[in-house]
């Protein structure tokens, strides 16, 4: 269950209540239709909790269930559909559709297609009223119980609550292993190529021990290299052998063929010794096809594989395989207090009965434990509530996959309903994939899952629900990022949610999709080998798919492909082959999120200026598109904007209109005269009306015009503002004259960040001080600060006056001579 119904029918009710009064809805003479709408949906939705639980065991309430959901789907079109025609019908009307919907003073064809509009819009809505009404009317609906959510909203009390738990917080029998494989490594480091296996069951903490080898420091002081691949089950050649060139600093294009790829690691590996971990393997021939014959051409090498089966071991020539055992009740239920966080030892001995119960229903699986081990933080240590998580129906459920049954499930099943969809979600992105937290957040803003918080940005609350999925164990954060801005799916809770999605979202080639699947997928994720992505098409039904999106290939797509997926909320083509996108375009009104970054693209259709739903729009790294359509203007629901590494030099005027723009990933700094509508940068005072920027990129600030004190601080007020990154170009020439340094440092001296600022890059400031605002304790959230090629500057700022700073960066500081005492704050 891809969706959950319960917050489908939640955002389309609370869509109605927004339009229902609406001039555009008005001018359609459809708001009595859209009121029945609303209330049917009121009157199923306290019965969905029931019928979704009821679904995974029963086939009948699951049919019922689907047939609902394909329902509300066809709602939020309709919704969307409404709203867009009626907003065109309302622009182009001559008069004001409070005094008179007539057609007077309009031409007899644009009456006759006004009126045609009204019709259709009209007549879909009565019919997905009558559908709604057979639903209500089916004898499963009688049976269903009329119960509310019972899960609170908990997101920000469990975040506060609860630290992140170490991977392994039992230790001794990790750390014994660890220090055993790490003596069979040093031991066996001159050999050509030996191999050593950590075998066990999923999630019984292979990749935890292998971790902890390959982050030895013995280890990383005895091989010239060291590399960590993950491989998955359905692995690319190509892609593993890209992940292993740039582990060992080796460029190469997408394009490249294996072989290519091949040469380019024995040339890279020639005459020197490595340490490589091949994570997760499920077919030998990762090592006897694929890495190998190139990796022999190093004078020493050893492979550390992470595998569930012995016989993958044994083809692979793997002599002394680690067995990881399952944990027994002692040390299981020592992971389970700890990782609740629980301090008292008289609480730990009063709960230990009740918890060795749990940690046995867990299986003595390290996973499975965790993962509880969250679900009881946010209830009351006490021995009844502990019994109810015992008691729930969960554990008895015998119809889904063994690997997933129990603790996986019902870490899940205690999600609120806004959380389960995000989690199910998160398989649009390919096995063992690194997951950006800002890009998977985007992603969820995009497809509605985020609820509205008065006075609090959709991204900010989404935010909230990332840090909680990380907080339940049900992502994982990547080491490298100390904030967690970056984490992965363990492949069993991944398993899970590919379960719970089967029927609407597909992962792999979709040329083998066959029309009996088809009909109610809403998601693609196209991973291919082949040079072109290709849909089947379904003959006259229509494919409602909303979320498109590919794993990294250079891969091209169908030239049919705008026409055919009108319903699309996300499209990702990001670094596929496209060098040109359609006029037809604009018939996406759906769409929410397009995501162009990297393609071979020379322009941007006007079209895109029909898309009025449209909040993300990425075109990063397009080295071909050197200007931007007046168009983008008119998209009033615009979030992001990213143009960073675009070499984009033509830009409309009046991108302060676009009230609801928080993250503006490039803002090159330019102006033209007042006549003109396309301009070589936009005008530091556009930025004025942008009051919810969150995130933001001003570059080429050297070409900015000092303001008077009266209109020049810009950017003190936004107070949702937390990163900004402030930049100058490169000067042609050697230096920059003295009018050109006093003009930055006057820039840079008026563009004062407001307080709640986290993040902060200069890069290229050529002023020989930093601004004062940099100098004063200011800036008292300041976590991250990066002063890049700032080589003129003669002094540090007092950075020890910074009270929160936690990553400090600074390169090509040439002019600084020495660090005085304002360095650590004196």
């Amino acid at each position: 269950m891809a969706t959950i119904l319960d917050s489908l029918i939640g955002s389309c009710v609370n869509k109605l209540q927004g339009i229902i009064t609406e001039e555009a809805i008005l001018i359609l003479g459809v708001e009595e239709e859209l009121r029945k709408l609303q209330e049917r949906m009121k009157q199923i939705q306290c019965f969905i909790s029931d019928a979704e639980r009821r679904g995974m065991e029963d086939s009948a309430v699951h049919n019922w269930v689907s047939w609902l959901k394909d329902a509300m789907y066809d709602a939020d079109d309709i919704i969307d559909l409404a709203s867009f025609e009626g907003s065109k019908l309302l622009n182009g009307h001559s008069s004001s559709p409070r005094k008179s919907f007539a057609c007077s003073g309009l031409s007899f064809l644009s009456c006759f297609s006004n009126i045609r509009v009204r019709h259709k819009i009209g007549d879909k809505i009565r019919s997905l009223n009558q559908k709604l009404e057979e639903i209500a009317k089916d004898k499963i609906f009688a049976t269903l119980e009329n119960t509310q959510s019972s899960h609170k909203d908990s997101t920000s009390e469990l975040r506060k609550s609860s630290q992140i738990v170490e991977p392994n917080l039992v230790g001794k029998e990790i750390l014994h292993a660890c220090r055993k494989l790490v003596s069979q490594v040093l031991t066996h480091k001159e050999k050509k190529a030996y191999k050593l296996a950590i075998i066990g069951t999923g999630g019984i903490g292979k990749t935890t021990l292998a971790q902890k080898v390959f982050n030895d420091e013995k280890l990383k002081q005895s091989f010239d290299k060291h590399s960590w691949i993950c491989v998955s089950q359905d692995y690319s050649p190509a892609s593993i052998l890209g992940q292993l060139l740039r582990t060992i600093d080796v460029q190469y294009k997408q394009e490249e063929s294996v072989g290519e790829l091949q040469s380019k690691i024995e040339s890279a590996i020639k005459d020197k010794s490595y340490f490589l971990v091949l994570d997760d393997v499920w077919q030998s021939d990762v090592w006897t096809n694929l890495l190998r014959t190139p990796l022999y051409a190093a004078t020493s090498g050893i492979i550390l594989i992470t595998t569930r089966h012995d016989t993958v071991a044994r083809e692979i020539g793997v002599e002394e395989p680690h067995h990881v055992n399952l944990m027994s009740p002692a040390v299981g239920w020592e992971l389970l207090w700890k990782s609740i966080n629980i301090e008292d030892d008289k609480e730990v001995q009063n709960l230990r009965d009740i918890g060795i119960e749990i940690v046995q229903k867990c299986g003595g699986l390290p996973l499975a434990i965790k993962v509880i081990a969250r679900v009881l933080a946010s209830k009351d240590k006490t021995e009844n509530e502990w019994k109810k998580i015992l008691a729930n129906y969960v554990w008895s459920m015998d119809k889904l996959p063994k690997e997933i049954r129990g603790a996986l499930y019902l870490s899940y099943d205690d999600l609120p309903q806004h959380l389960k969809q995000c989690f199910l979600y998160c398989i649009v992105y390919p096995e063992d994939c690194t997951i950006r937290r800002d890009d998977l957040i985007r992603l969820w803003v995009a497809e509605g899952f985020v609820e509205v918080h008065k006075d609090q940005l959709l991204e900010d609350t989404a935010e909230e629900y990332y840090y909680e999925l990380i907080s339940r164990n049900l992502l994982q954060p990547v080491d490298t990022f100390f904030d967690q801005s970056e984490c992965k799916m363990h492949d069993l809770l991944r398993q899970l949610a590919c379960h719970l999605s089967r029927e609407e979202c597909y992962i792999g080639d979709p040329t083998s999709l066959v029309d009996n699947n088809m009909c109610k997928l809403r998601r693609i994720l196209a991973i291919t080998e082949k040079d072109m992505v290709v849909i089947p098409s379904m003959g006259k039904e229509e494919i409602k798919l909303r979320t498109f999106r590919t794993q990294q290939n250079p891969l091209g797509i169908e030239k049919t492909f705008f026409m055919r997926f009108v319903y699309l909320r996300v499209l990702d083509l990001a670094d596929l082959l496209v060098e040109k996108i359609p006029d037809c375009l604009g018939n996406l009104i759906h769409l929410r999120l397009l995501d162009l970054d990297g393609t071979l693209i020379s322009s941007v259709p006007e079209s895109i200026g029909a898309l009025k739903n449209l909040q993300m729009l990425h075109l990063q790294r397009c080295k071909y598109l050197h200007s931007l359509p007046s168009a983008i203007t008119r998209l009033c629901n615009l979030r992001r904007l990213g143009i960073d590494f675009t070499p984009i030099n033509k830009f409309p005027r009046g991108i302060g209109r676009l009230q609801f723009l928080n993250d503006l990933e490039g803002f090159p700094v330019g102006g033209g005269s007042d006549n003109t509508k396309m301009q070589d940068g936009w005008n530091l005072q556009e930025l004025a009306h942008l009051s919810q920027l969150c995130q933001l990129d001003l570059n080429k600030l050297e070409r900015a015009t000092p303001r008077s004190s009266t209109d020049a601080l810009l950017l003190t007020d936004k107070k949702h503002l937390k990163k900004l990154n402030l930049c100058c170009t490169k000067p042609t020439d050697e230096e920059y004259s003295e009018k050109g340094i006093s003009n930055v440092e006057m820039i840079f001296e008026q563009l004062s960040p407001p307080r709640n600022l986290e993040d902060l890059m200069i890069v290229l400031f050529f002023g020989r001080k930093f601004p004062t605002w940099l100098s004063t304790s200011q800036l008292s959230s300041l976590t991250y600060l990066k002063l890049i090629d700032c080589n003129s500057c003669v002094h540090l700022p007092p950075i020890g006056q910074l009270p929160n700073l936690k990553y400090l960066k600074i390169n090509g500081a040439s002019a600084i001579t020495k660090i005085g005492p304002e360095f650590v704050g004196c």
